[in-house]
């Protein structure tokens, strides 16, 4: 409780609470077709592949949003930036409710809630540009608990698409906006770690090593996360013939998981390292992947893995950006950004891989393994590469160095050998 009351002292907690507020709701937003795909795809009667491209289309616009926004809020402020963005989704929600009726513009409306996925590096930094080295970890935790906005669509959309149609869940969802604007406009302040530097000083991680590396293993963390999350409601949907509203609260169990996990991810970090975390983390998602695709017809046990695998994936969220404030100190909330577009991209494999595998052989199996494979290629990778990292940047484990001197020399100038 002492160091709890330490953390919230030594930061800003109502930008902290703003910051948590809008990344929660534009999540769930950012998610809105995933929860609904069961009523979109009996709408229109889309095969397998194509329920998983149409899921996917909104992930893969949200990445792509990431880094641009992100580029956007260090120059006219991330609180700012997270206001218009709010505003712009308020619009586009406009569009889903009033215009939306054909399976091309649900593709359209997809790329429009990509806006609401752009809101992670804006969030997370904007939440932690308060707090010290020491905290960044717990603090980046408590705002990217923001994703679970993906408990709210998933628990609320299917029952009020039942009630009034799927289309006025946009409307509808216009409306919840309205708070966290609110919220944002009077709780938060921007925080003075404010980044003054050029373009080519902002996208310097892009041609870094340890950049890609990061978001490598953000697409198995957050891409893991995030895809899983907008497909599930159509898994257990086909796979257990469950109705849509059960589909959407077996899949709110599981993400619920990795929203409260990912708090606990940056604070075992702080102490026990993001590097050895991650290990745990990556070994864990792979073992039940591997068994979720094999559990055929058991919809208990295959929701208790999918459970235990959404925490691991939480608290490997939490893990890697108790990292990233340690290797980019003076260019976190772009390197943020960076991570996190690229490795949400990752989250655009995930239903691709499902719908395709039953489409063409009739099982999701091939879809997890696909994805479990990839977990086991970058904690391979991972583990020969922290061999560096615990030489120029962090402690063994991946801690902070004391005092960050090291640190932020390395975060400044960025190194020959990471090239």
């Amino acid at each position: 409780m002492s160091d709890y009351k330490a953390f919230l002292r030594s930061g800003h907690a109502p930008t902290l609470l703003a910051s948590f507020l809008y990344f929660d709701f534009t999540f769930a937003i950012w998610v809105l077709n995933g929860a609904m795909a069961p009523f979109i795809s009996e709408s229109f009667n889309l095969t397998p592949a194509q329920k998983g491209f149409m899921i996917s289309v909104p992930i893969l616009a949200g990445a792509l949003m990431r880094f641009p926004l992100g580029i956007l809020s260090q120059y006219i402020g991330r609180k700012n930036a997270a206001m218009t963005e709010m505003a712009l989704i308020v619009l586009a929600l406009l569009f889903g409710y009033f215009f939306v009726d054909t399976h091309d513009r649900v593709l359209a409306m997809g790329v429009l809630l990509g806006i609401a996925g752009g809101s992670f590096g804006i969030a997370l930094s904007l939440g932690s540009g308060w707090f010290p080295p020491k905290y960044k970890g717990l603090a980046m935790g408590i705002a990217g608990a923001g994703n679970s906005g993906t408990v709210l669509a998933v628990l609320f959309a299917p029952p009020l698409a039942t009630r009034f149609g799927w289309q006025a869940v946009y409307g509808l969802a216009a409306a919840t906006m309205v708070l966290p604007m609110i919220v944002m406009a009077i709780a938060a302040k921007e925080p003075p770690d404010r980044e003054h530097q050029s373009f080519r000083e902002h996208i310097a991680c892009l041609f870094e090593k340890d950049g890609w590396a990061f978001s490598l293993i953000y697409v198995i963390t957050f891409g893991g996360f995030i895809g899983l999350a907008n497909f599930l409601p159509t898994y257990f949907y086909d796979q257990f013939k469950v109705t849509k509203i059960e589909a959407g609260q077996l899949t709110m169990l599981a993400t619920l998981m990795g929203s409260a996990t990912r708090v606990l991810g940056g604070y075992v970090s702080d102490r026990w390292g993001g590097i050895n975390t991650l290990t745990g983390v990556l070994c864990l998602v792979i073992v039940t992947l591997v068994i979720c695709g094999t559990m055929g017809q058991q919809l208990t046990v295959t929701t208790l893995l999918f459970m235990l695998c959404f925490a691991a994936l939480g608290a490997g969220n939490g893990a890697l950006f108790q990292l990233v404030p340690l290797r980019w100190p003076l260019a976190t909330a772009v390197a943020g950004s960076m991570i996190g577009e690229l490795g949400a991209l990752g989250g655009g494999f995930i239903p691709n891989a499902m719908g395709m595998s039953k489409q063409h052989y009739g099982t999701y199996f091939y879809g997890f393994l696909a994805f479990a494979l990839l977990g086991v290629a970058i904690l391979v990778m991972m583990r020969v590469m922290q061999l560096r990292w615990t030489r120029t940047w962090a402690e063994k484990g991946g801690r902070a160095r004391t005092g960050g001197t090291m640190s932020m020399a390395y975060g400044s100038q960025g190194s020959v050998n990471s090239r």
